[in-house]
C-alpha cells in the first residue's frame, strides 16, 4: 500500500512539473531560433524603445555587437524583449508589440 502511494505521488509531481514547464511564459511569447530562420532584421540602437512584429514571424535582432533571432508565438501582445534576448545582448528595455497574424484574421 505504501509503495502504491509513493508511486502515485511521484507520478503526480512529475505531471505537475511537466505542465508547469509547458506553460512557462516564454513558450507563449516566442523562442530563440537559429539566425538563418529569420525573415527580416531589426537593428536595436540606444534610442530604440519598441519594435513591432507579427505573430508567427521570425526576426533577427542586432544590438551591441550581438545578434539573435526570435520566432514570435503571439501569446502576449506586449512584452519586454529582454525576456527572450540572450543575457547581455540588450543594454536597455525594449518593448515588443506583437500584431495578430493576418492569415488567422477573419
Amino acid at each position: 500500500m505504501k509503495r502504491n502511494l509513493v508511486v502515485s505521488v511521484a507520478v503526480t509531481l512529475g505531471l505537475v512539473s511537466l505542465s508547469a514547464y509547458a506553460f512557462q511564459s516564454h513558450n507563449l511569447i516566442g523562442e530563440l531560433v537559429p539566425l538563418s530562420d529569420a525573415t527580416r532584421t531589426i537593428q536595436i540602437e540606444a534610442g530604440t524603445k519598441y519594435v513591432n512584429v507579427t505573430e508567427h514571424e521570425t526576426v533577427k535582432f542586432e544590438a551591441n555587437g550581438h545578434a539573435f533571432a526570435i520566432s514570435f508565438a503571439g501569446g502576449y501582445p506586449v512584452f519586454n524583449l529582454n525576456q527572450l534576448a540572450p543575457a547581455g545582448a540588450l543594454d536597455h528595455n525594449v518593448r515588443v508589440y506583437v500584431a495578430p497574424d493576418p492569415q488567422y484574421l477573419t
